[in-house]
């Protein structure tokens, strides 16, 4: 009788303890890829902030700084990474774009382009297209090589990519 009466207050402090447990950033569902322009929009990651950005190495000939926002990285059911990059030119120039990557089959998606403003602009090419290691977009095979297709594995969960974003993070300058 006694643990009876206990019960309720266990399950009260329980979700109370849940609740007050930072939820983790909302994965984008499977379906995001079938869905319109207009439903797609409220699926997007928020903008970047500054703190989030993790730098990546791409090439000493490349006259741009490329960051990975880490809190917008997420892994689909199918393996395809999602993630925030942002690139910054030397005349201080800022292109940022919300894009996948397909490990198995070695393709990028882009979804969307930021605008200044922090909202989002539809790409307008949003295919799936394979990864060149050419040295004009040598950023997709570096995500995809250092970061998160090791052997064309995908990463079994964000945090599995954020350990090797992590991993060889450059400073923010």
């Amino acid at each position: 009788m006694r643990l009876a009466r206990q019960l309720p207050a266990f399950a009260v402090v329980t979700v109370a303890a849940c609740a007050s447990v930072p939820s983790a950033p909302q994965a984008i569902p499977d379906s995001f890829d079938e869905k319109t322009w207009e439903q797609q929009k409220t699926l997007l990651p928020p903008y970047p902030k500054p703190e989030n950005l993790a730098g990546i190495y791409v090439s000493p000939n490349t006259s741009f700084r490329f960051f990975v926002d880490v809190a917008s990285v997420s892994v689909t059911p199918d393996g395809a990474v999602r993630y925030i990059l942002m690139a910054l030119s030397s005349g201080g120039a800022t292109n940022v774009s919300y894009e996948a990557i397909r490990c198995k089959t070695y393709e990028r998606r882009t979804y969307a382009f930021g605008r200044s403003d922090g909202t989002w602009s539809q790409s307008r090419n949003p295919l799936w297209t394979p990864i060149s290691g050419a040295q004009a977009n040598r950023q997709h095979a570096v995500l995809a090589e250092d970061f998160f297709c090791t052997g064309r594995v995908p990463p079994r969960n964000a945090g599995d990519a954020l350990i090797m974003l992590d991993r060889y993070r450059l400073p923010v300058r």
